[in-house]
């Protein structure tokens, strides 16, 4: 007797907390998947959209205020912020997965711990960079080749911009942790007071303050905190099940393990990629400071189309995630292809409206008709590539949603990384011209996408299996 009247206690602890969790979120395991997936990642795109603007917000008001000298020297700098922000970002990658995965299973101790040792994890990773930053600042960029007339203030930059990656840090450690449950529009709120914030003093430390590349740098680390703030304070003064405690912050062992064996070789992955994309830079700085710049302006096109795309990779992962907890083989499937035909498509339509509408794009970041020249060699090759990249992207995403990132990752390295080199090294050294370094990219995602689908559809197969 005792036993059943605990056993119909466990059941209906479970139904309070099933309930519980639905409050204010989406549970991503019923209703359509379609409209469910669009729903869902649209305030992703707006909220990943939004930064880029912001971003852009920077780059426009050197180009317009500042001249194309400090634009020069703000686009050198490029490679070297994704590469450490796309680390942070691969980190909330595996977060975000984890999150899911014991949500969507009802796991409330797991959910909670995997929370408090993913907010310490990422607060130390972003203190971590801050310091590796800073200290490596001209080093970096001189490994680069940056032009000597850019170098100075590219360093500058470089290092007041890395002060923020503790506050970048949180931030994408509580998107991650609430695009897991369902609720992608409370992080993008934040991201919108924040950014607007960013353009007020973006606009005042150069306009007014005449700061140059620093009004810039300065403008983006006060916004970046501001908006970790917000999504802290949120997630402390959450009831829900993954609100965050102060007193129970500490690093579980196992979770701990399991947030660094996803996050860390997704972040690897794009310390890699950059680091090959580096190369990439170092190609560009072979030609005059015309292209440095226009390359510069139109790099921000990239961040925009990958962003925006990248919604429906979160969507992919998240909702993978959640289905796969909650043991619906089926709906891991389709939400992979749904998002996937998704991602193709946004990619697609930005890219070419891209190749039409190139020139306005760049004048909103330089008034230099040669600058403008530059820049339109890059988004004519470009804007008919982007979509290419959902096929690597979307199934690098899937494959990590089923807990596999190690060997993804190997694949992109080779694929992505490795190739490009070896590509600057021959067909470009070979030809030396901008078209012939640009067409890198569109080889290198296709051989990458079809090794990471033949080992996503063995991953699948094998963990559909273990379902059954």
């Amino acid at each position: 007797m005792r036993r059943v009247i605990i056993e119909i206690q466990i059941r209906e602890e479970d139904k309070r907390i099933g309930l519980k969790m639905k409050q204010n979120m989406q549970d991503l395991t019923e209703g359509s998947l379609g409209k469910k997936i669009l729903v869902f990642s649209v305030p992703l795109m707006l909220s990943n959209l939004l930064q880029v603007l912001f971003n852009m917000a920077d780059i426009a008001v050197i180009g317009q205020f500042a001249g194309s000298l400090s634009l020069g020297a703000v686009g050198s700098t490029a490679t070297l912020v994704t590469m450490f922000t796309g680390f942070l970002i691969g980190l909330s990658g595996g977060i975000n997965v984890l999150t899911a995965l014991y949500y969507g299973a009802k796991d409330k101790g797991s959910l909670s711990k995997t929370i408090h040792s993913a907010a310490l994890v990422s607060l130390i990773m972003g203190i971590f960079l801050l310091v590796l930053g800073v200290g490596l600042s001209e080093w970096m960029l001189t490994m680069l080749k940056t032009r000597e007339e850019l170098l100075d203030k590219a360093v500058l930059y470089l290092r007041i911009y890395y002060l923020g990656m503790p506050a970048l840090a949180i931030y994408n450690f509580g998107n991650a942790v609430y695009s897991a449950v369902g609720n992608t529009k409370k992080p993008l709120y934040y991201l919108g007071f924040s950014g607007v914030l960013n353009i007020i003093l973006n606009l005042f430390f150069v306009i007014v303050c005449h700061m140059d590349v620093a009004g810039v740098a300065l403008a983006s680390i006060i916004s970046q905190y501001v908006s970790a703030a917000l999504i802290l304070q949120a997630l402390l003064r959450s009831k829900e099940l993954y609100a965050l405690h102060p007193g129970k912050l500490r690093l579980d062992p196992e979770l701990t393990k399991d947030i660094l064996k996803l996050g860390m070789p997704s972040g690897l992955q794009n310390v890699i990629f950059q680091f090959a994309n580096s190369f990439v830079q170092m190609g560009v700085n072979s030609f005059d400071a015309t292209m440095v710049a226009g390359n510069s302006a139109a790099t921000n096109a990239d961040a925009m189309v990958y962003d925006v795309m990248a919604a429906f990779y979160t969507a992919c992962g998240s909702f993978m995630g959640q289905n796969y907890g909650a043991g619906k083989k089926k709906r891991v499937r389709n939400s992979y292809l749904i998002s996937l035909a998704y991602s193709f498509g946004i990619g697609l339509l930005l890219g070419v409206s891209l190749v039409f509408f190139g020139r306005p794009f760049l004048a909103l970041f330089t008034r230099d008709a040669a600058v403008m020249d530059a820049g339109m060699y890059r988004l004519t090759i470009m804007g008919f590539s982007y979509c290419i990249s959902a096929f690597m992207d979307c199934t690098i995403a899937a494959a990590r949603a089923l807990g596999k990132s190690i060997v993804p990752m190997f694949i992109v390295i080779m694929g992505s990384c490795v190739f490009r080199v070896i590509w600057v090294y021959t067909v470009f050294a070979y030809f030396h011209t901008i078209p012939s370094l640009y067409l890198l990219y569109v080889f290198s995602w296709s051989i990458t996408a079809v090794a990471e689908i033949l080992y996503f559809i063995r991953i699948y197969k094998q963990k559909m299996a273990l379902l059954s």
